[in-house]
């Protein structure tokens, strides 16, 4: 058997290191409180201070947390409904080799995170779960594949928090509007700029997907890892009771659907059209799709029930977050990064520092609409300084701040849960691929601002 390709070879090295090395995602989230905690006693504060904020913060993400539970839930509903789990199969029967299959994967996953990373993640990791069981490919790779989506472009497109932020005037915080004020997509997601940027990641992530996974006989499967997925064999039993009859029917489903159909439709209206497309609408829609494709009460709630597991990540570590985002939120400790930030930059090193700041700041609150409101006032009063491009700022912003995201476990959690995996089992493919993307990124926004 020839030996494998370079990248091959260096993909299942990581990924083994990894599997031995590499934490599950709660114990990263305790590590990460201990080293804000650290970091913050470093700075002076107060060590009752940082236990009161990490306290206080800690169930500051519950609506986020509630949130990113019926992102799973929804998209989990609307992927496994009839319709729907029949586009799964088909697509799932387009690659036929291991390599193929984790490079489709990562293109399906990043494109489809550049209109929503909510479907990218369910759609893509039940997309994973229909290629599993036809092909023999290595579960480790092609899951960190399903993952891309989150760990690269998504900002970049629609799904961005802060783009969207910053074209709201009404959803602007009043200490950042006289910095920046309105800044629409056109300046932003719309630059020719971000589109070539996110194209080359695009490629670059589908070429070292498909370079770097093993192929059949070298691959380790699902079941080799001890995951199954079989088919439900559900029994339609014959409604026989007034109120079985009513759990088969189909018009409660469709007049529901049709309201919230309705809501959302004033809510675009109201709102301009793509401003509508927050957390909570976006829920909205898919329950209301869900509703319609599944079509019966009976088959809906049956989905919802098969989802929930998938929620208990999110769950219990989000509030944990909450506290880490107190800690350096709620004391001094963004006050000595915003010091420490406008100190050492020029207009020639903005861009770089943006990039590298973003990103490791992103380790600790990786949240993008809720770090890009910590972060926002004092970067966009330096880039107003230096005068450099607010837009390509905040796509700066966004282009970097996806790139820990590749190491945190905090995003892959629903992934994790639909796909049955620890973070170490996804951690060694990410880990390569932030290898190319690091460097990729940081020239690409130092480039790009020349141009503005």
């Amino acid at each position: 058997m020839p030996r494998p390709p370079y990248l091959a070879r260096a993909g299942a090295r990581i990924a083994d290191v990894c599997e031995r090395w590499f934490p599950d995602a709660f114990v990263f989230a305790l590590a990460a409180i201990v080293l804000v905690f650290i970091g913050g006693l470093a700075t002076g504060v107060k060590p009752v201070t940082l236990a009161t904020e990490f306290g206080s913060g800690f169930w500051s993400l519950v609506n986020f947390t509630m949130q990113m539970a019926m992102v799973i839930v929804g998209g989990f509903v609307v992927a496994s409904s009839p319709p729907v789990a029949r586009l799964t199969r088909w697509l799932a029967s387009i690659p036929k080799t291991a390599r193929g299959a984790v490079a489709f994967v990562a293109a399906f996953a990043m494109l489809s995170s550049l209109l929503s990373w909510g479907l990218s993640l369910i759609f893509t990791g039940l997309l994973v779960r229909e290629i599993a069981k036809r092909v023999d490919v290595d579960y480790r790779a092609i899951g960190a594949a399903a993952y891309l989506g989150l760990g690269s472009v998504w900002a970049l497109g629609l799904s961005s928090s802060a783009a969207l932020l910053q074209a709201t005037k009404s959803s602007i915080p009043a200490s950042l509007l006289p910095i920046t004020g309105v800044i629409p997509l056109t300046q932003t997601i719309f630059l020719w700029q971000n589109i070539v940027m996110a194209a080359v990641l695009v490629v670059v992530s589908v070429i070292v997907a498909y370079a770097s996974a093993p192929r059949e006989g070298e691959a380790r499967t699902a079941k080799m890892m001890g995951v199954e997925f079989r088919d439900d064999d559900v029994t339609q039993a014959t409604a026989t009771t007034p109120a079985e009859r009513l759990e088969e029917s189909p018009i409660l489903n469709i007049v529901i659907a049709l309201l919230m159909f309705w809501f959302l439709a004033t809510q675009f209206i109201e709102k301009g059209g793509l401003a509508a497309l927050d957390l909570n609408n976006f829920n909205f829609l898919f329950l209301a799709a869900g509703l319609l494709l599944h079509w019966r009460p009976r088959s809906f709630l049956r989905a919802v029930t098969k989802s929930v597991p998938a929620t208990a990540g999110v769950l219990i570590q989000f509030p944990f977050y909450g506290g880490i985002f107190g800690m350096i939120s709620k004391t001094p400790i963004a006050a000595h990064l915003a010091h420490a930030f406008v100190s050492i930059t020029t207009k020639s090193t903005f861009p770089i520092v943006v990039a590298l700041y973003s990103a490791i700041l992103g380790m600790f609150v990786p949240s993008g609409g809720g770090k890009w409101i910590v972060e926002a006032p004092y970067v966009m009063a330096a880039a107003a300084a230096w005068k450099v491009h607010l837009g390509w700022t905040v796509q700066i912003y966004n282009a970097s701040e996806a790139l820990p995201n590749l190491i945190n476990p905090f995003w892959m959690l629903p992934l994790m849960g639909i796909l049955r995996v620890r973070a170490r089992d996804l951690a060694g493919y990410s880990i390569l691929q932030l290898l190319f993307h690091a460097p990729i990124v940081i020239f690409l926004c130092w480039l790009f601002a020349k141009t503005l």
